[in-house]
């Protein structure tokens, strides 16, 4: 093998580079307008888009551990943003869903957010964008099928 690992030219590191740096500017936009963490903001979001959901599934939407999971659900909870509700279908676990102020949070959010991917991807094109969407997709599925490799040795 004759070509080097250089940090800068590889493009796992790279993609983590630019991953960290999209989530900081997101996070400290949120947390100064509207108190949140990026955990909170990612709940707050998945939870909008479901009628409720457990902290099972909303770690496998957000790819997130069950302890950040279960933080962040427990703060927002204490903030009056979530609510848990019995689940009729599994008695072990709970329905987690926004109360009308966390709803109201979400609707200030959701454009919020919209915004700054527009000012992020300000200078790609909108087909540019459909193929980084494409090559993020593909790029996760590598990935997850990598994970079930090492999972199934």
């Amino acid at each position: 093998m004759n070509k080097r690992l250089l940090l800068d030219d590889f493009l796992p590191y790279r993609l983590s580079i630019a991953s960290n740096r999209v989530s900081d500017a997101i996070a400290s936009t949120y947390r100064s307008l509207f108190g949140l963490r990026i955990p909170e903001w990612r709940l707050v979001t998945v939870i909008a888009e479901s009628d409720g959901i457990t902290q099972q599934s909303l770690c496998v939407a957000t790819r997130m551990d069950k302890v950040t999971v279960s933080r962040g659900a427990i703060a927002l909870v204490d903030r009056g943003l979530v609510e848990r509700r019995a689940n009729a279908g599994d008695q072990r676990s709970h329905l987690l869903q926004l109360t009308p102020s966390g709803r109201a949070l979400y609707e200030q959010v959701a454009p919020k957010a919209l915004l700054i991917e527009q000012e992020l991807f300000a200078s790609f094109t909108p087909s540019e964008i459909d193929v980084l969407r494409d090559m993020l997709e593909r790029v996760q599925v590598a990935a997850d099928a990598m994970e079930r490799r090492t999972l199934d040795q």
